[in-house]
């Protein structure tokens, strides 16, 4: 089985670059996938995408050097299966609230008898039966991030984190933000006052920490804090900030 090298550079503790990539259409995933970034996050939970787009944009960046990481819209057993079976290399479970919620995410990921996933022997991830050691690594090769996007959440991070099989931590800031009254204020002091003291204490524990802020400064900020796994933009926001920056500078 091919090695997961978004995985393999969490574990090492090597800075990765990531975009959100929302626009459901693997033309649109193949403009993003020839930028070179390290992953990638196609959307579920907040995108018209389905299983066969998410299909068609994981084939485009498989050709790629970028890891197509998937956010499920929840933390569905039977949708995490037919993800895993379609091909992901691993999987961003959102609102992850507590610490069984983190280890049934994570047992949704693993075959029995260490978790709950269902087996087919012929599926796109393991070349339709042609790796006779897929079995045997794909539980180390696949990602499991947990997403925590709460106060609440937040307390527990330590915690979540410390779940077995749990590759990293994601912390939410639009839902951290809208759960502390500060709807749409993302880069609010107390917004990152809440989060980064919760994220030095997984790092000081080895735990690969990662967020999506669109501000360039600030993510370039985290990584040299220590946050592993930065997003800093979305497919959707760059091209509509791309549009309205053409038309006014023809306008002016």
């Amino acid at each position: 089985m091919t090695p997961n090298p978004f995985l393999a550079a969490l574990r090492a503790g090597r800075p990765q670059l990531g975009i959100w990539v929302t626009l459901a259409s693997p033309y649109a995933a193949e403009v993003v996938a020839s930028a070179g970034f390290d992953w990638a996050l196609v959307d579920l939970e907040h995108s018209p995408n389905d299983l066969t787009s998410i299909l068609g944009q994981l084939q485009v960046f498989a050709g790629h050097g970028t890891t197509a990481l998937v956010r499920p819209e929840w933390n569905d057993t039977v949708l995490v299966k037919r993800l895993l079976d379609i091909g992901a290399p691993g999987l961003l479970f959102p609102m992850v609230q507590s610490v069984a919620e983190a280890e049934r995410a994570v047992a949704a990921t693993r075959y029995p008898p260490r978790g709950v996933r269902g087996v087919s022997n012929s599926t796109r991830a393991n070349q339709f039966g042609r790796i006779p050691d897929y079995f045997a690594r794909v539980e180390e090769e696949t990602a499991v991030l947990l997403q925590v996007e709460t106060r609440a959440a937040v307390a527990l991070a330590s915690e979540i984190g410390a779940v077995d099989g749990c590759s990293g931590v994601f912390f939410g800031p639009a839902d951290i933000s809208a759960d502390m009254g500060l709807l749409g204020q993302t880069m609010h002091k107390d917004v990152w006052d809440l989060i980064l003291p919760a994220a030095r204490k997984l790092m000081a524990k080895g735990v690969p920490v990662g967020t999506l802020v669109t501000d360039v400064a600030f993510a370039r900020k985290l990584l040299a804090e220590g946050f592993t796994f930065v997003a800093c933009g979305v497919d959707t926001a760059l091209l509509a900030r791309g549009a309205d920056a053409l038309l006014a500078a023809m306008k002016a």
